[in-house]
């Protein structure tokens, strides 16, 4: 579900009641523990958390014109949803989170590809999601993508 929302403040706004709460608290979270470098932005209709022409100008490859995606969030038809590509493409990141996960919630863990779903508003552990976003800063990223991009042209 795409927003048409310019700033967070609107998406936030436009959110079903039951939503509000947790995307406030996820955003927070994502906030505070924002590496140097990485901004907020309305990205993909979503809350999106990129890094910047100012720091990386060749922006995203599948549109330049895009700042570099590092991190997502979203009210999805049934769940929360974040997007972090940073769990696949750090193993140990991975390894780090799904314990951390299992220890913090009642729930089993719902992945997809870079998406993690929280379907149950009352067990998103508000602070790991914090703790993931300081995993990588924005130099590690940009080269975690520049490395990826090497070898997807080979």
């Amino acid at each position: 579900m795409q927003s048409k929302a310019t700033t967070p403040k609107q998406y936030i706004a436009e959110l079903p009641e039951d939503r509000k709460v947790p995307v406030e608290k996820l955003r927070q979270q994502i906030l505070d523990n924002l590496p140097e470098g990485i901004e907020e932005a309305m990205n993909y209709g979503m809350l999106g958390y990129v890094i910047p022409h100012t720091v990386y100008p060749d922006g995203y490859h599948c549109d330049p014109k895009l700042p570099l995606p590092f991190m997502n969030l979203a009210s999805q038809k049934n769940f929360v949803a974040v997007y972090s590509m940073v769990l696949y493409a750090k193993p140990d990141v991975m390894d780090w989170f799904t314990p951390e996960y299992a220890k913090r919630c009642k729930y089993k863990l719902d992945m997809g590809k870079s998406c993690i779903r929280f379907k149950r508003m009352d067990d998103i552990p508000f602070e790991l999601i914090g703790e993931l976003t300081t995993k990588v800063n924005a130099k590690e990223w940009i080269n975690i993508y520049e490395n990826s991009r090497k070898k997807s042209k080979k």
